[in-house]
């Protein structure tokens, strides 16, 4: 939108959302703002989002208008694509193998090794080297002053 062409339609509808929360919005952009548009749709109801590329049908257009009328939101399937992609890329147990997550799902529990092995009907020894390759995938070094297992669950259970 001018003068810059950068954010100002989003900032005049987040304005809008501030002053007259109960009039709906419906942005149309010319790509994907992630940050932006997830402030404005996490402020309610009533809410759009489009790339104006999507915009080729009059008569969905308008259905999409009055749906967000009467309270929906409609988020443009390539925000949804950025958001999903977002996520997986921040996932630090991305890198990890099913067998590694339930390995780690384990040791958050607070069972050692040896109670991992039983509890999965493997030798400590496998037991041993799943956790050598969660230490490794998480970048979680050897140091004399962190102990690994516990930041392995911290990462574990910030990820859920």
């Amino acid at each position: 939108m001018p003068p810059t062409n950068t954010t100002e339609g989003l900032d005049a509808a987040r304005v809008i959302r501030e002053e007259l929360p109960d009039t709906g919005v419906q942005v149309l952009s010319a790509h994907v703002e992630v940050e932006h548009a997830m402030d404005l749709l996490a402020n309610g109801r009533s809410i759009g989002y489009l790339l104006k590329s999507r915009v080729t049908d009059v008569a969905d257009f308008i259905d999409t208008l009055q749906r967000i009328g009467n309270g929906a939101s409609v988020v443009d399937p390539a925000l949804v694509q950025e958001l999903v992609s977002a996520r997986r890329r921040d996932d630090p147990l991305a890198a990890l193998s099913e067998r590694e997550r339930e390995v780690l799902a384990l040791m958050a529990e607070g069972r050692s090794n040896a109670g991992i092995a039983h509890r999965l009907w493997v030798t400590e020894g496998t037991i041993e080297k799943h956790v050598r390759s969660i230490m490794s995938k998480l970048n979680l070094a050897e140091t004399g002053e962190d102990h690994r297992r516990v930041l392995a669950v911290i990462a574990f259970l910030d990820a859920h």
